[in-house]
């Protein structure tokens, strides 16, 4: 214990359990009491507070929080003044990116941004929309929304500017997407004077590395087993090119042990051609983090 302190803002609602999760896989174990907007870390040197991922950013920029895990989209609401350390690719649902979108009902005559002059927009995002907007030469009417965006149109506003990640929403309310306007993923920013720190910038830059590590073993798996010596090259060219596993010598001199690790959906390929060539004791295993 150094008696420094980071203190590092916890995204509250829809990011909130995947990211208790992935620090979880990292090795850091944030414990949420109901009610409670200050989680316990098991790192005396961290301090979490949750906030709502809209409003990180300009906490951070500000001072309040030394750095934060938000949205790229957030950061270019807010307009923040923030240090962009790393993406962590990682949402509610999937790893993919989420989007913000222009949206219509099914049956409008709105076919693109252009289609929007003189119309009303409903959104969360109001600067996004409007720099949107300007970029294209549009002049509409844009409405902060306070929730349920989605039932909105036609009756209230021509159109939305929505965050989706399967677009299944949207779909169920009769929606189309009519264009993208940006693609968005987690980021971990710092304040400014916090990255001039060096304490805190290793810290966080230790934290991040573990992030990333839990990250990077997402869909991986470990495979261990054993390979006749004889039928050792004709195993390696049955491994995914590139892959480089580990070869041990075993009691029986005409046998070795390989481990390697590589992507889980590969296993079903790749296990049937492993026990025809003759290997044996075949084992597959979680990893929890890669660390490059």
């Amino acid at each position: 214990m150094s008696g420094n302190v980071l203190k590092l803002g916890i995204p509250k609602g829809s990011l909130e359990e995947a990211t208790c999760n992935l620090f979880a896989k990292a090795g850091y174990t944030i414990k949420i009491k109901s009610r409670s907007y200050f989680p316990t870390i098991d790192d005396d040197e961290i301090e979490c507070m949750l906030i709502r991922a809209q409003e990180i950013a300009r906490y951070v920029e500000n001072g309040v929080l030394d750095a934060g895990l938000t949205g790229k989209d957030w950061v270019q609401e807010n307009r923040a003044d923030v240090v962009e350390i790393a993406d962590l690719v990682y949402s509610k649902t999937s790893s993919r990116p989420v989007r913000w979108v222009l949206a219509v009902p099914n049956d409008s005559s709105i076919q693109s941004v252009k289609d929007l002059q003189g119309k009303r927009i409903a959104t969360e995002a109001v600067n996004m929309t409007v720099d949107y907007l300007k970029k294209h030469g549009v002049t509409a009417e844009v409405e902060f929304s306070w929730g349920a965006t989605e039932v909105k149109p036609p009756k209230l506003v021509d159109a939305i500017v929505e965050i989706t990640e399967t677009g299944s929403s949207l779909r169920a309310n009769n929606l189309r997407i009519v264009e993208t306007l940006m693609e968005s993923n987690t980021k971990f920013v710092m304040n400014k004077d916090a990255f001039a720190n060096p304490w805190k910038k290793q810290k966080v830059e230790r934290l991040v590395l573990m992030l990333r590590s839990a990250m990077a073993a997402n869909g991986q798996v470990g495979l261990m087993m054993n390979v006749p010596k004889d039928k050792l090259d004709e195993v390696m060219k049955v491994l995914p090119e590139g892959k480089k596993p580990t070869i041990a010598e075993l009691t029986d001199p005409n046998w070795m042990d390989l481990t390697v690790i590589l992507e889980e959906k590969l296993v079903r390929e790749i296990a049937p051609d492993l026990k025809a060539i003759g290997v044996e004791d075949i084992v597959e295993y979680s990893i929890n983090k890669i660390i490059h």
